[in-house]
């Protein structure tokens, strides 16, 4: 049997904590471990963990001052466990009871699984679903998932992350490739496309968690509706930008390093830094970005490394900060 580990990170999270480890610790069979790696809470998390690991649970706890910052965070949450498969927490979630049951049998079934992900229901604050789920708050398409689903996740995770890190649970082989995790990166987003990359990974289009909503959360599900682009489209591009350029810089480092690697992928993620270093050039005038864009464009980069229209229309209107 495998042993597995969760690592939760938490910040100022005593409201909703107790839901979420209780939860863990009723999976069946339960976790071996649970890291609870806090990041200088200062609302008696700490001591509400200690309360579990004092009443000899599995809890261990470690305690950040000054604080990591979340994908630090999750990355020395993850470092500490000791299980074969790792299972991701936020602090303010509540698993279904069949959670670990369900994705440890996939595991068990598919020995060249990195990485599994699942679907989760949306509630608010209160536990009350919202009647959303949450590859549908992405705006996870179809297409998109049948292409994860084929063994394709490597061109979906080029174009965007579609995974949640609440709803994963991964190989240990996984943590050790994806170690140390760029600063640039978030930390579900680095391990999923560094799985998707030298192996094999999957989504279960089924709610296995309650994926809390409540207005505190460090990352939360913001919806890709219409309204939500409208609303990007009015942001400044500069931050984001740069962040998408550093990503792919950081992404083009590390790939070659990778045992196995194709290197086929490994020219795919050179053209994505070559896309984004285009895309983080243009100039602050509007009109002056036209011939770029449209260059652009006509490489076909648009499409196999981003959303395609969605983004070049971001790249012609969207205000420099």
């Amino acid at each position: 049997m495998q042993r597995v580990s969760t690592a939760v990170c938490t910040h100022n999270g005593a409201r909703f904590l107790p839901s979420q480890l209780d939860s863990i610790l009723a999976q069946s069979p339960a976790p071996a471990e649970i890291v609870v790696s806090d990041d200088a809470s200062s609302d008696g998390t700490v001591d509400l963990a200690r309360t579990y690991a004092d009443a000899g649970s599995a809890v261990r706890i470690l305690r950040n001052d000054p604080p990591l910052g979340v994908t630090a965070n999750f990355e020395q949450a993850l470092a500490a466990t000791t299980g074969d498969l790792i299972a991701l927490s936020d602090q303010d979630d509540v698993w279904h009871p069949e959670k670990l049951a369900r994705m440890v049998a996939e595991f068990d079934a598919r020995p060249a699984l990195l990485l599994l992900a699942s679907d989760a229901r949306l509630v608010d604050g209160e536990g009350e679903p919202t009647g959303e789920l949450l590859l549908d708050t992405l705006y996870v398409s179809a297409g998109e998932r049948a292409r994860i689903h084929d063994g394709d996740a490597w061109g979906v995770q080029l174009r965007r992350n579609v995974l949640t890190g609440a709803t994963m649970l991964l190989r240990r082989e996984l943590l050790e490739l994806a170690r140390p995790f760029p600063a640039s990166w978030v930390h579900d987003e680095w391990l999923a496309t560094i799985a998707a990359a030298v192996g094999e990974i999957d989504v279960l289009e089924e709610p296995l968690i309650d994926y809390r909503q409540h207005g505190g959360n460090q990352i939360g599900a913001e919806s890709l509706g219409w309204a939500g682009r409208m609303r990007r489209l009015r942001e400044p591009r500069d931050a984001r930008n740069a962040r998408l350029l550093a990503r792919a810089e950081a992404l083009a480092e590390r790939l070659p390093e990778l045992p196995g690697i194709a290197p086929e992928r490994v020219g795919e993620v050179r053209e994505k830094l070559a896309h984004e270093r285009v895309r983080s050039a243009l100039p602050a005038a509007r009109w002056r970005r036209v011939g770029p864009v449209l260059r652009e464009w006509r490489t076909g980069r648009y499409v196999r490394f981003g959303l395609g229209a969605q983004d070049i229309l971001r790249d012609l209107v969207q205000p420099v900060g």
